[in-house]
């Protein structure tokens, strides 16, 4: 795997977070919404596919990757859309979105709704380990996905997947430990969770639950030749958090500089331009 392509194209979209690439006025974009437990972030693609702009903000309107809070939802991707527009000086008019493995036909609907809602034609749906995927080029292992509700996990044999798989365990009970356990809110465990400096001592107070996790990834690939484990999502952002996983199931264990961003940009790959009309 080429984890420096991988890191470049990340660090390019981190970028993008602060500034905005310029565009042509009638360059084709391609847009990701990535509906997660804790921020939802939309990223913009040029017509090379290269990160022109991305917009986010801590959310608490999807639990377990299901949409708890429609109105709420609606309001901040279309609060973020507008942003982007007026940053990029264009409409934007269409996107991909994804979900957990196994979210039923209902629940995607709802997601496209909240994203349709702000003005931007779905054009694709696809569950968010593959999408990682668009990143990552995995041919053989198990993609895990990590976010705020689900770990996530699709496993790849030459390239095309063969299982996928989604339980409802993720960052969210991450910051609920570290709140218990200090006896902070739980936006101040959400904080105290990405303080970088201070990631060696909580550690061991959310071991237990990265235990957990890792127990989900070998429940699933009980019996299966998996030759490696690729991390992404923003709970595995956790320092040594690949440590703990790889002990736990054995297997060599992955992830990228920055693994939160590698689904949102996976999500924006897999956008595809609207069918002009006939």
């Amino acid at each position: 795997m080429d984890f420096a392509r991988i890191d470049q194209q990340i660090s390019a979209l981190e970028s993008c977070v602060e500034n905005t690439i310029e565009v042509s006025p009638g360059e084709q974009l391609f847009v990701g919404v990535d509906l997660g437990t804790a921020y939802i972030v939309i990223v913009v693609l040029n017509a090379q596919k290269e990160p022109v702009a991305c917009a986010m903000e801590f959310a608490q309107a999807i639990k377990d990757g299901l949409v708890v809070d429609y109105v709420g939802a609606c309001h901040i991707v279309r609060k973020l859309v507008q942003q982007l527009e007026g940053r990029l000086g264009r409409t934007l008019t269409h996107a991909a979105i994804a979900m957990p493995p196994g979210t039923g036909h209902k629940d995607s609907n709802t997601h496209r709704h909240v994203v349709e809602g702000a003005g931007l034609e779905v054009t694709a749906i696809l569950d968010e380990p593959t999408a990682a995927n668009a990143v990552l080029d995995v041919q053989n292992g198990v993609i895990v996905d990590i976010g705020g509700g689900t770990t996530g996990l699709s496993v790849l044999e030459d390239g095309e997947v063969t299982y996928l798989a989604d339980e409802a365990t993720g960052g969210t009970h991450v910051s609920l430990v570290l709140a218990g356990s200090y006896g902070i809110s739980f936006v101040e465990a959400e904080d105290l969770k990405k303080d970088q400096e201070r990631q060696a001592e909580i550690l061991p107070v959310v071991r237990p639950v990265i235990q957990k996790m890792a127990s989900i990834v070998n429940k699933h690939i009980e019996g299966r030749d998996i030759s490696g484990i690729y991390l992404v999502g923003g709970t595995c952002c956790l320092k040594d958090f690949e440590k703990v996983m790889e002990k736990e199931t054995g297997k060599p264990v992955y992830k990228p500089a920055n693994p939160f961003l590698v689904t949102p940009l996976g999500i924006a790959l897999n956008c595809i331009a609207p069918q002009a009309d006939a």
